[in-house]
């Protein structure tokens, strides 16, 4: 599963993330956890308080799949959130991207790999800020490191609910 590519004419100023972390997890139990949007509000940071705003079925990830949710990602202010799973190669990734929110562009690539007695989790994020330089500004001064932040707050929870065998 490769990461989608905006085309290369767009205007946007395309920032990229990308993290690999190992889990004790077998694919498919990783693939259990990740594919349950549930589980999003367990790695996002508390002070986000991530509310998804749906009743959610339980029936498996699927492409087309809609997920309405709020955050508040700065200032404790509210913003409504809609991400679409545009993509989904079970139980090896998934891809989410933003239908509304506060970004012109977010594409989340989830791939799930078997790596020595575990998985390799990589995550490859694309997103842009609207309003130009003013985007670019907020880039620099905020998002970035809200981003990175966000990043690293799932990392050391994942840590902490799938811990290695003797930590």
């Amino acid at each position: 599963m490769e990461p989608i590519r905006a085309p290369r004419s767009s205007p946007l100023r395309v920032h990229e993330l990308q993290q690999e972390q190992w889990l004790p997890l077998s694919v498919l139990e990783a693939w259990s956890f990740f594919s349950t949007p549930l589980n999003l509000a367990a790695i996002t940071p508390p002070e986000m308080r991530f509310v998804i705003l749906q009743p959610l079925d339980n029936v498996p990830l699927h492409a087309g799949q809609r997920i309405r949710y709020t955050v508040r990602p700065l200032f404790g202010v509210p913003l409504k959130w809609e991400t679409l799973i545009s993509e989904v190669e079970a139980p090896n990734g998934f891809v989410d991207t933003q239908l509304k929110g506060p970004f012109a562009l977010w594409e989340h690539t989830h791939m799930f790999a078997a790596h020595e007695g575990g998985t390799k989790m990589t995550d490859h994020l694309r997103y842009a800020l609207p309003m130009g330089l003013l985007g670019d500004v907020a880039h620099t001064l905020i998002v970035k490191k809200k981003v990175v932040d966000i990043f690293a707050h799932r990392r050391k929870t994942l840590e902490q609910l799938f811990p290695t065998k003797g930590s």
